[in-house]
């Protein structure tokens, strides 16, 4: 089983303090980066938030909000800090008489201090429990990973498709690469015969040169270690989901990538050149799914 790395979680509570909610949005990252954004006051919770998302949110970018509100108040209780405003004031018009400033101190450019405003949650943080909000923060979480757990079912089922067609093509490769050195025989007997004009050929010298094409050709190393990426990439989705596969997933599309490229080289033929860049496309679709697999 595999997970995205996108998901949203959400849920809240009545506490003695007011009505509190946690939101939790989910996106892609290569490593687990949390942000936390909590009421003025309340950021001494936020370690206690942190650690409740990392018991269920492995890998990505986690953003998670911590909101206090009371219950049917239409009133924010939203004031003003008059004091820390008459003071802001007061810096700024010394500013302006000091430095020649064009212009007038206003109510917009006083808006621009967030902390001239003050909401009720100042007066309330005291009050709230850090068992309460990580207890918050699970469940938001854990309700994250369930959306993310859905996606992921269906980014595996995208993958193993691709897998398939991978599959397919590399039967494709090893159906034709007999087949190309037989060809390829026929043709180097027939230049021979044209260019010394002579109706016996060197067996022994053409079987020679025949090994040594069919050496250089042999692709059946790379399809032997490719089907070994694709036997592995399979383990990875089916694993049970306790770790993050994503990393995995990711170096695994990069060495099937690079065999895709050496069969790709050694082709000389159109058919399978035709192959070789199917297994590209496929595993390019791959790459990018994996992009957002935790």
């Amino acid at each position: 089983m595999i997970r995205s790395m996108t998901g949203y979680g959400e849920a809240e509570r009545e506490h003695a303090a007011g009505r509190l909610r946690v939101e939790v949005k989910t996106v892609n990252h290569r490593y687990l980066n949390v942000a936390i954004k909590t009421p003025i006051g309340l950021d001494k919770l936020e370690p206690a938030i942190t650690e409740a998302l990392k018991r269920h949110l492995h890998r990505g970018h986690v953003s998670a909000s911590l909101s206090l509100r009371r219950d049917g108040d239409r009133d924010l209780g939203i004031r003003p800090d008059l004091e820390r405003a008459r003071a802001y004031l007061t810096a700024l018009e010394a500013l302006r008489r000091e430095l020649d400033v064009p212009g007038e101190v206003n109510l917009a450019m006083l808006s621009h201090f967030s902390e001239l405003l003050r909401g009720p949650e100042a007066d309330r943080a005291v009050d709230v429990d850090a068992t309460v909000v990580a207890q918050l923060a699970e469940a938001a979480a854990a309700a994250a990973r369930t959306l993310r757990e859905a996606e992921g079912e269906r980014l595996a089922a995208d993958i193993t498709a691709r897998l398939e067609a991978i599959e397919r093509e590399l039967a494709a490769v090893t159906a034709r690469a007999p087949e190309r050195l037989i060809e390829q025989r026929d043709r180097l007997r027939e230049q021979v015969r044209e260019l010394t004009e002579q109706v016996d050929v060197d067996e022994d010298r053409l079987a020679r040169e025949i090994a040594y094409f069919a050496e250089r050709w042999d692709v059946n190393e790379e399809v032997v270690r490719f089907r070994s990426h694709v036997d592995l990439f399979r383990e990875a989705l089916a694993a049970d989901g306790s770790e993050p596969v994503g990393k995995r997933l990711g170096f695994l599309a990069q060495e099937m990538q690079r065999e895709a490229n050496t069969i790709a080289s050694k082709a000389n033929d159109a058919l399978m050149a035709r192959s070789a860049v199917a297994l590209k496309e496929e595993i390019e679709r791959i790459r990018e799914q994996v992009e957002n697999v935790e």
